[in-house]
């Protein structure tokens, strides 16, 4: 919503703030930024997610094989730690935002995490992990406590360190460039070098952890994090450094508080009855919307001013009765976005099951690759990456030009999301006949019931192309969800709006945790051997799901209205979309 001058009788100086951070940056800092700092913070994201994507790529397959984890047992660790991993990210934004500034947090957590990756290189030592046997062996030992707590912790530390740094790092990359298209193309770049670096982790780092050594394979990780972090200190001195202006969420409270105490007051159709800002020691601290919008109108009660509310000097005299205009339509911003937030959490949901049950399927299929490679399994996913980096390059040198050069405008986030969720269901779709013909040749070689886990002989290049679909629908709605949130959320909550992804990814797995849990203790499914179960028709469930969630975010984005209309995005309508 652009900003407009607007006279008051109680703020003579009317500043536009059009919602960028300009305010918020130090006079130190307001020079500096540019493309020069995406080279370091690029650096920073390269190491860190080399490192993260060494431990975590693999960790199903590393609580197998050498910590006798059963397979499904496993799976929901590992749902549960990315669940996590995601969780943090909200936390280190709203520390960010609200305290410490970006650059702090993102230090801070690159040494915890630095911390954590060295526990879990040590759990490779023969003392802190138990004596190695065959799966499904009843030779094969339990961990005992010392180990399962050094393994946690080290677990525990990695997730803090990599949710405090993964978008609080996007955050302060978009912080220094001023115009919006300059921070969309940061968007699909800064996604662009994370899918590589994944790609690279997930491939490099992975068979030096199967064919070498669990040690080599750790001390990558350690090696690339500590890289990660003298990068990003190295890059201070050209940041953008924004300052923290304290929680926005007391301000959000004070909306909903002030409503409801003046619930009897009847709302005014007059602007001027209306607070737009308010004074700081004498000069005015912000002004940025124009009246009050009809939408959510019980709130407009917020910053209706009545007697008693304003003091003599112009300062609100009741703060948790008086509240800016500002305030009032930031708090309406995020009701409005909540629903299509809600969406993307049933869009992330089969995305966790999915990850976690094609490793799973990975070690019960072929994947010799001639005579003398064999992919490991925690590679799989590594097509969905792939698949993910070479679509943002294209979407953003091919498909976004096409796109703007027959429509005059460029692809909407909400349009990007929504292809993104086509693209999901198809996915499981296509994992559902995938499994469906795993099975039959599984039960035609009379697989079942076997101790060892038996190899199904179908080669592991089937399930490509349900994971290079994933890949292609990620980089439409990730980059997509990203760039909305940035753009509509309000200018005190930018990191915490790259975050909401971090938290909605974070609330799918956990709810995929759940979704599996309930497969299992409802139907036959999901068995420890999956060639006794019926995962083909998991598949199917959820590409069902999908699409239902599919037409209520269609829906969804049908109402809604950007709050930033000259952004470059194309449209302000909801319906356009």
């Amino acid at each position: 919503m652009a900003a407009a001058d607007l006279q008051n009788p109680d703020c003579t100086a009317q500043p536009s703030f059009s919602g960028d951070r300009e305010s918020q940056i130090s006079d130190s800092g307001s020079t500096k930024g540019g493309w020069i700092t995406f080279l370091f913070i690029a650096g920073a994201l390269t190491g860190l997610t080399l490192a993260a994507g060494g431990w975590g790529a693999n960790l199903i397959v590393y609580l197998i094989e050498e910590f006798s984890v059963k397979r499904i047992d496993a799976a929901q660790i590992s749902n549960v730690v990315s669940g996590s991993t995601s969780l943090f990210p909200i936390v280190g934004a709203i520390a960010a935002d609200c305290f410490f500034g970006s650059f702090s947090i993102i230090a801070l957590c690159s040494c915890i995490s630095l911390l954590g990756v060295v526990l879990l290189a040590l759990t490779t030592l023969d003392f802190l992990r138990p004596q190695q046997c065959e799966y499904g062996s009843t030779l094969c030992k339990n961990p005992s406590k010392i180990q399962f707590a050094v393994l946690y912790s080290g677990i525990t530390l990695a997730v803090i360190g990599l949710g405090g740094t993964r978008f609080t790092l996007a955050t302060m990359g978009a912080d220094q460039f001023d115009k919006p298209k300059h921070q969309a193309t940061f968007f699909n770049w800064y996604f662009f070098v994370f899918y590589v670096s994944a790609v690279i982790s997930n491939t490099a780092i992975v068979y030096v952890e199967d064919n070498v050594s669990w040690t080599w394979g750790f001390g990558l990780t350690v090696v690339c994090n500590l890289i990660g972090l003298v990068i990003f200190l190295l890059g201070s001195r050209f940041y953008r450094h924004v300052k923290p202006q304290g929680s926005p969420f007391v301000d959000l409270a004070r909306v909903f508080v002030a409503a409801l105490r003046k619930r009897k007051v009847l709302i005014s159709l007059n602007s001027d009855d209306y607070y737009y800002c308010h004074k700081h020691q004498g000069s005015v601290k912000m002004v940025t919307a124009t009246t009050p919008t009809k939408s959510f109108r019980f709130l407009n009660r917020a910053a209706l001013k009545t007697e008693g509310d304003i003091r003599a000097d112009g300062l609100i005299a009741k703060p948790w009765r008086l509240c800016t205009v500002q305030q009032v339509e930031d708090l309406k911003t995020l009701i409005r976005i909540f629903p299509l937030w809600c969406t993307s959490i049933f869009l992330g949901t089969p995305i966790g099951i999915q990850s976690s049950l094609t490793v799973l399927q990975a070690l019960t299929m072929d994947r010799h690759l001639g005579p003398h490679f064999k992919i490991p399994a925690g590679s799989i996913l590594v097509i969905a990456f792939i698949s993910a980096a070479i679509s943002l390059t294209l979407i953003d040198r091919i498909l976004c030009p096409l796109w703007k050069k027959l429509t005059n405008h460029s692809p909407t986030p909400l349009q990007r999301i929504g292809l993104g969720h086509i693209l999901n269901a198809l996915s499981m779709a296509v994992s559902a006949l995938v499994e469906s013909r795993r099975l039959r040749i599984a039960h035609a070689h009379h697989l079942q019931n076997q101790p060892a886990g038996p190899i199904t002989p179908m080669l592991a290049l089937w399930l490509f192309p349900q994971l290079a679909l994933l890949g292609i629908g990620e980089a439409f709605h990730f980059p997509g969800q990203v760039s909305l949130y940035y753009q509509e959320f309000p200018t005190s909550l930018r990191s915490t709006s790259t975050a909401m992804i971090s938290l909605l990814i974070a609330i799918a797995f956990y709810l995929s945790t759940a979704v599996i849990d309930l497969i299992r203790r409802t139907t036959k499914w999901l068995p420890d051997d999956l060639n006794n179960g019926r995962l083909d028709n998991v598949y199917w469930l959820l590409t069902v799901l999908g699409m239902l969630n599919f037409f209520g975010y269609l829906v969804c984005a049908t109402m809604y209205k950007y709050k930033n209309t000259d952004e470059g995005h194309g449209t302000s309508n909801g319906s356009d979309q």
